[in-house]
């Protein structure tokens, strides 16, 4: 851990010297070394303007490199400066065509256009002469999976996972791909493999975890990140998908349990603070859910998921006007959830804010338009003040998105009888019988008044079997 911070401390006072020379009109030198460092900092956090700004002043001192040429292409490729990263790299390859990054990055440029065959091949030609060979069958992999052979791609991915099986992007991507094809369950015995090869890898543990956890093998997932924890104690990745595991497995207690030892081995983080509330508001232990969304907040008052979760506290206890203070606070900060709109919108309805309610619903139809339950809520309200008509277009909005819908088709009958539109209800009741014939019983549970109607239930009665 000290190590880790030491070369992190070097590393910043390193880019701090180097961005302090450029406002000194770059008099400051570096070696070669140090420049590779620092261009890897810029684009390790996607500053591509200012790796670039690194590579030309690498350049400027080391204009015979042919690897800060290469770096130059590749980041210009990086940034989308296709043509000129070609032109580049085609000029490297007068001088030096047997370098087998010119390959690699001829495959990445080509990759980008779109060009996948050829980009396949410049990768292949890489192959015959690199030594780190995982880092290009990565490549290749990722190729065939933006092409679409998802099945091709899980084969190169497999081969980098054998050359290194620590490489976190090919673990992600050929899981992907074997969910897209339906193959996990065939491919099993592959992840297996590296943990009955060496039963002491953390890596290999954690990787059969999450192949495990997609395919829905909660309780093996959860065994299999347990052995990666005992192998490696402060393997803080590993914790958190056990946690999760076990959240959607309803496991509170023990997902808690998994969270704390993050925060055991790890720094402090607004995150899982708010996982762990989010665990005592789902066990209805609503102290302890605020207290522990509130260290959120303290830590990252942009946490707009733990302002969330205190409104849905006292919304839970009936405190209406403190949540939608929280609410809005969630809202304010992420804009585009449906839920904290449909979440803010009930809310000010119970507090009696009925425009407020409804621009709320309104909003959140917009971010969400195929969710029926925002278009019944946000009706219901026009309804219950008896504006029957704007009640009855909000639904009928709904149905030419949602035509399958029959609650919808219910509703819309109930509003137009209201409405004394009878013709127009009877017309949306049979379609609502035709899609679904059950859930007529939510038209009387939602309005028993109109069980009373002796033409509603001949008309229903037509479609019972």
């Amino acid at each position: 851990m000290k190590d880790n911070f030491e070369d992190n401390s070097e590393e910043l006072d390193l880019i701090q010297r180097f961005e302090q020379s450029l406002g000194n009109e770059g008099t400051a030198f570096f070696d070669l070394n140090d420049f590779e460092t620092i261009i890897d900092h810029y684009t390790a956090n996607f500053e591509y303007k200012k790796a670039l700004a690194a590579c030309d002043a690498a350049i400027a001192q080391y204009p015979f490199s042919s690897e800060l040429q290469i770096d130059k292409a590749q980041l210009l490729a990086m940034a989308g400066s296709l043509d000129d990263a070609l032109a580049l790299i085609n000029e490297v390859a007068e001088v030096e065509s047997g370098n087998p990054d010119i390959h690699l990055t001829r495959g990445i440029i080509f990759s980008q256009r779109g060009e996948y065959r050829d980009a396949i091949d410049y990768f292949k030609k890489a192959l015959a002469f690199a030594e780190d060979r995982d880092d290009i069958f990565f490549n290749i992999g990722l190729a065939y999976q933006s092409w679409g052979k998802f099945g091709s791609a899980v084969k190169y991915y497999k081969k980098c996972i054998e050359l290194n099986v620590e490489n976190e992007a090919a673990m992600q991507e050929i899981v992907y791909c074997m969910e897209v094809t339906g193959s996990l369950h065939e491919h099993l015995p592959f992840f297996q493999k590296f943990v009955d090869e060496d039963p002491y890898s953390y890596v290999a543990w954690f990787n059969l975890g999450n192949v495990l956890n997609k395919m829905g093998a909660y309780d093996k997932a959860i065994a299999a990140y347990d052995y990666a924890t005992i192998i490696k104690p402060d393997f803080i990745t590993a914790y958190n998908n056990m946690a999760n595991a076990y959240v959607f497995i309803g496991e509170y207690v023990k997902a808690i349990d998994a969270f704390n030892a993050m925060l055991e081995h790890g720094e402090p983080s607004a995150e899982v603070y708010c996982n762990i509330g989010e665990c005592y508001e789902k066990m209805q232990q609503w102290d302890l859910s605020r207290r522990y969304y509130q260290k959120s907040v303290d830590l990252d008052p942009d946490m707009d998921e733990a302002w969330f979760g205190i409104g849905v506290i006292l919304d839970a206890q009936g405190k209406w006007y403190e949540a939608v203070h929280f609410f809005k606070k969630a809202v304010e900060l992420y804009d585009d959830s449906s839920d904290y709109w449909v979440a803010l919108a009930a809310a000010e309805y119970h507090v009696g804010h009925v425009v407020s309610a409804l621009e709320s619903y309104a909003r959140a139809a917009e971010i969400q338009p195929n969710d029926k339950d925002i278009y019944l809520n946000w009706s219901i309200i026009l309804y219950e003040q008896g504006n029957y008509d704007e009640a009855t277009d909000i639904i009928l909005n709904a149905i030419e998105l949602q035509p399958d819908e029959a609650e919808l088709y219910y509703r819309a009958c109930a509003y137009l009888l209201s409405a004394g539109k009878y013709r127009e209800a009877y017309n949306y009741l049979e379609n609502a019988l035709i899609l679904d014939f059950e859930k007529h019983k939510l038209l009387f549970e939602f309005f028993p008044e109109l069980e009373s109607q002796r033409a509603l239930a001949r008309l229903i009665d037509q479609y019972r079997k």
